[in-house]
């Protein structure tokens, strides 16, 4: 597996964990992950949990990520399967690999790369959009989170696949989210008691990054609180734009009316006591915290991404970047003119034990092409 996620060197983080459960899958699962020198895992060279190891490519810059995986990957023995996080650079780095070593590659899509959004977002998007197109076309197989990935990977397959290649089977197996655990979590924050100013609160949680897309909320609150005074916007999370997003709540004068507040291990929480869940995303492939609060009954308003429209009515959807169509949203909700989320859905999602055995069979059903 090849991956940039440096969480997983983390004792207690949930990718950890993850690694553990896919672990118990195989015989060996060998994981290499993208880091660079000066990080704070640069010393570490290499470190193992059970059948589980793993390998920082400790590159000097972005540049020699791809040379430092394959390097590092001559020295694992009896590979059957390399799979990669996207479709990007860890994508080409597995695809040398699985040249070289003739094997199967399985390339992950969790990203939306195909939205308008992704590729205006950064010069180095719009490469990672050709370079998607050009490995996809050259794996063995390909697994999706969500049916709005595979419908957009199906309905450019006449791109993916011209020249000769296959558009190989799409395999949708959604990001797991444990929600009778959310559900039978106990309210530990209570956030009418802790937010007592507001009458209505609305709630976010998300990297604060530029395709989240926070500023948009920011925007349609100064819009807001002309007609609800009392109304609040608690955004949890942090990233790149912290200052930024600061400095526009201030430009705005909003400080009485929006909260930022550092990550909390306790959202079931949060969710169960908001009076509405929203995600302003640009892009997304499957919007995770969309699935946690509407398994608890929190109403939710979402720009038009991820699973959003298997989960919610189309009233509670809008156009991403619509400040107009989100401020309306937002005002229907606190008159409490919104429905609740499709909670049908949820019923269908799969246990733990389910979910890794579709992801192994993901896996095993990975064929080597030439």
């Amino acid at each position: 597996m090849i991956s940039t996620d440096k969480n997983v060197f983390e004792e207690k983080s949930e990718v950890r964990q993850r690694m553990i459960e896919y672990g118990r899958l195989v015989d060996e699962l060998h994981v290499i992950v993208f880091t660079k020198q000066q990080s704070q895992i640069s010393n570490l060279k290499s470190k193992n949990f059970g059948n589980v190891f793993l390998y920082p490519t400790n590159s000097q810059n972005r540049l020699f990520y791809i040379f430092d995986a394959v390097k590092i990957s001559k020295k694992i023995k009896n590979i059957d399967l390399i799979t990669t996080q996207d479709p990007f650079e860890t994508g080409l780095a597995g695809w040398r690999l699985a040249r070289k070593f003739s094997l199967p590659l399985q390339i992950q899509v969790h990203t939306d790369f195909l939205s308008p959004y992704f590729k205006k977002e950064s010069f180095l998007n719009k490469l990672r959009v050709y370079l998607a197109k050009f490995l996809i076309k050259r794996a063995s197989c390909v697994r999706v989170v969500s049916e709005r990935i595979k419908k957009s990977l199906v309905a450019n397959a006449c791109l993916l696949a011209r020249r000769g290649y296959t558009l190989y089977p799409i395999v949708v197996l959604p990001v797991f989210v444990d929600v009778e655990k959310i559900k039978n979590a106990p309210i530990k924050t209570d956030l009418r008691k802790k937010y007592s100013q507001f009458d209505f609160i609305i709630l976010m949680a998300s990297r604060f990054s530029k395709e989240k897309n926070i500023s948009l909320a920011i925007d349609a609150m100064a819009e807001v609180v002309k007609h609800y005074p009392m109304a609040g916007l608690l955004i949890i999370g942090d990233g790149p734009q912290h200052e930024a997003l600061k400095l526009q709540i201030t430009n705005y004068k909003l400080q009485k009316n929006i909260v930022l507040e550092n990550w909390t291990n306790d959202l079931s929480s949060y969710y169960k006591t908001a009076d509405l869940f929203l995600l302003t995303s640009n892009y997304e492939g499957y919007g995770r915290t969309l699935i946690e609060a509407a398994s608890v009954g929190c109403k939710i308003i979402s720009s038009d991404v991820g699973v959003a429209d298997e989960i919610l009515p189309e009233e509670n959807i809008f156009e991403p970047g619509n400040k107009e169509q989100l401020k309306e949203k937002i005002i229907k909700a606190i008159k409490g003119e919104i429905k609740m989320s499709n909670t049908q859905c949820l019923t269908k999602m799969p246990t733990k034990e389910q979910y890794l055995q579709a992801y192994k069979k993901s896996w095993e059903n990975c064929e080597f092409v030439e």
